[in-house]
């Protein structure tokens, strides 16, 4: 009886070791980076460690389908390396001699990746499904409707304008009343007029204009 045991667990173990095998098929390989994600509050991954992947995949598997019945042993790693990497397989419930198709894994491990991750404080970047694609997080919607922001931002720029012009005007308007200005303050100031053909500056009427010829002929004759 003893012997049959060991026999039968004996042809498990090399079925076991024919199913997970680096790139067996439906075996996926797992790339960890434990120190770069948590720094100092690293962990060290363990025997611990690796059956809670086992037990995540496991229920990833069952979650995906309800009828399932996959249990912690009908996942199978191998390979396993200290930085860390290993492989790994799902086998099938009810032969334990074959695994479960790559394309229902690859479902599972997709729909449930969050989930995994967050057993180990990982995210996608630091605990890598090298063939299983990441999944992609649901956009994240702004608290405010986009036609709203786009409202608001044409409401802005409709207000700029208005104030440029008015503001635009006013300065052209200041601007026209000055040089107006400035040009009667010249009119006033400079008044000059011409005589034969020659400048000449405009006469005082109060006080009058001597001519400078006859002035001289004064001068000339003095009285008695």
């Amino acid at each position: 009886m003893l012997r049959t045991l060991l026999l039968t667990l004996f042809v498990v173990a090399i079925a076991h070791a024919e199913l997970c095998k680096p790139d067996a098929q439906n075996a996926f390989k797992v790339r960890i980076s434990i120190k770069t994600a948590l720094g100092d509050n690293a962990y060290a991954w363990d025997a611990n460690e690796e059956y809670l992947f086992k037990a995540m995949v496991a229920f990833a598997m069952r979650r995906y389908s309800s009828k399932s019945t996959t249990q912690i042993s009908n996942v199978l790693l191998c390979n396993v390396t200290d930085r860390v990497s290993f492989w790994f397989v799902v086998t099938d419930s009810s032969k334990n001699v074959t695994t479960v198709p790559g394309s229902e894994v690859e479902a599972a491990i997709r729909m449930n990746r969050n989930r995994i991750n967050n057993a180990f404080l990982l995210s996608d970047k630091t605990l890598q499904f090298l063939k299983i694609t990441s999944t992609l997080s649901p956009p994240v919607e702004p608290s405010t409707p986009v036609w709203l922001i786009v409202f608001g931002v044409v409401l802005c720029l409709i207000v700029a304008g208005i104030v440029f012009l008015v503001v635009s005007g006013i300065q052209k308007h200041k601007k026209k009343n000055k040089e107006s200005t400035e040009r009667e303050n010249l009119e006033e100031k400079v008044e000059v007029t011409l005589e034969n053909g020659i400048p000449c500056e405009a006469l005082d009427l109060k006080a009058g204009h001597i001519n400078g010829v006859f002035a001289a002929d004064d001068e000339r004759f003095t009285s008695l």
